[in-house]
């Protein structure tokens, strides 16, 4: 259960390290499995104004300072974000690895006219890293169609220990699960990043066949930015999936949930308007509840939708049992501390 991790920035667009440091805390405390930092949901500007490091290195400090104060010892994920050509991909992956990074999502995006083999060299070089989670992009945001034998092939990477899924496509999902059961691998984790389908894809057992073999695999989490609000919901919302597996319980009532959590994410991530206003979207609601002081972004001209707030104001009516709101305003003074 991982977070898209925002970008806080102050007025001037500078970076807020504040509130950059209490959205950490807040994942970490709300039960998250890790944090991706650098990713199209931390704005992919943050390279080009110098930040990339520097936010890469709060989160790691941050979750490390939360995670010493727990009792119980836990595992906790950190991925990093990698983007561009190879040189640009690699000089990221060596940074984040010498942060203390766990994993690489690579991005794909910007290379459309890269040939398959070309891709998966460029996948090959940046495992050699770090290990690789891979990542299926939605073409709205900047994603390529990338067929069942580049997901075949890429699976013979040794280095490849995770996919997250993020067509918005259920076919293309499906292409993806069907390549890694094709690879006979069962050791990586299939994620998914379909912010229009969390919770099926989630309770969905894939059933393919390898080598006259039924094989079955299921997707084992999310890497979402929606999980970057409501944090705490999502956790109970995995548990609750987690729990159904295998029955045939409470599926009707997970599939409404899920139904539910479609619609919000629809005004949250401006769907209307092809996904323009997803960032700002995802920080206003952390901005609703205090854990972001505005909705700046690095592009002055990010902003919401015309209407988008009038649809998040829906959809916070219509569904309270989302939100965080309870657990955010007893925990926010501790998370905002210096």
């Amino acid at each position: 259960m991982i977070p898209a991790h925002p970008l806080a920035l102050t007025e001037r667009r500078t970076l807020d390290e504040r509130h950059q440091r209490a959205l950490t805390r807040y994942y970490v405390d709300a039960g998250a499995g890790g944090v991706a930092v650098g990713v199209h949901t931390t704005q992919f500007a943050i390279r080009s104004q110098g930040l990339f490091r520097p936010v890469l290195e709060l989160a790691a400090a941050a979750v490390n300072e939360r995670l010493a104060r727990s009792p119980v010892p836990r595992r906790f994920a950190l991925i990093a974000g990698a983007c561009g050509d190879t040189a640009q991909a690699t000089a990221e992956a060596t940074a984040a690895a010498s942060i203390g990074y766990d994993a690489v999502l690579l991005s794909l995006g910007g290379l459309a006219d890269w040939t398959d083999r070309e891709l998966l060299a460029h996948c090959r070089h940046v495992g050699d890293i770090l290990p690789l989670f891979g990542f299926y992009l939605q073409p709205a945001v900047g994603g390529r169609p990338l067929r069942w034998a580049f997901w075949r092939e890429l699976a013979e990477l040794p280095s490849l220990v995770a996919v997250k899924i993020a067509p918005f496509d259920r076919y293309s999902t499906i292409e993806v699960v069907r390549a890694i059961a094709a690879s006979g691998r069962n050791d990586v984790a299939l994620y998914t990043g379909n912010d229009d389908s969390i919770v099926a894809d989630l309770l969905t057992e894939f059933r393919c066949i390898h080598d006259g073999q039924a094989v079955r695999r299921t997707i084992v989490g999310g890497l979402l930015g929606q999980w970057a609000v409501w944090t705490r919901q999502a956790v109970s919302l995995m548990e609750r999936i987690r729990m159904a597996r295998g029955s045939d319980e409470h599926i009707g009532d997970l599939l409404s949930s899920g139904a539910a959590l479609t619609d919000a994410n629809s005004a949250i991530f401006d769907a209307a308007n092809g996904f323009r206003g997803c960032i700002p979207g995802i920080n206003e609601i952390l901005r609703r509840n205090g854990l972001l002081r505005g909705i700046w972004c690095l592009d002055p001209s990010e902003s919401l939708s015309p209407g988008q707030a009038e649809e998040i104001d829906r959809v916070l009516a219509s569904y309270p049992d989302l939100t965080d709101d309870a657990f955010v305003s007893e925990h926010r003074d501790d998370w905002l501390r210096d």
